[in-house]
């Protein structure tokens, strides 16, 4: 029963000790042999694989479908209103409670409501973290 135990032992040691050996990482020392394979590849500038038509005409990489293609880039007036500001920036939190909420619009007003709820519930769950 014993020498069961101590087989076992033996194989997961070994194993550990293969284990090491084949994840071990080695790093080159950054100089490259003379006659390597592709240096002279390296040294020459890659070329863009799309053709700068193809670039401005189109969205690449926005394809989900399998078979289909990339979307065609429209002029600006063929998007909707609403696409133009959604990188407008929006006042924080801290700018909202200086203002008067008598005086705000409606969408910063539901904005502030929404970010306040938001730091009231985290304020919450922080004191009964603590407790």
């Amino acid at each position: 029963m014993a020498m069961n135990h101590v087989r076992l032992i033996r194989s997961i040691a070994i194993t550990r000790e293969a284990m090491g050996l084949v994840s071990r990482r080695t790093y080159s020392s950054g100089k490259a042999k003379k006659g390597s394979k592709g240096s002279a590849a390296s040294d020459a500038p890659k070329e863009s694989i799309l053709s700068k038509e193809v670039k401005s005409t189109t969205v690449v990489g926005a394809n989900i479908l399998k078979d289909g293609a990339d979307p065609k880039i429209l002029p600006d007036s063929e998007y909707p209103d609403w696409l133009w500001h959604l990188i407008d920036k929006k006042t924080a939190l801290s700018e909202l409670r200086r203002k008067k909420t008598e005086t705000l619009p409606y969408e910063d007003l539901k904005r502030f409501v929404k970010l306040d709820n938001r730091a009231r519930i985290k304020e919450n769950n922080s004191l009964k973290a603590k407790n």
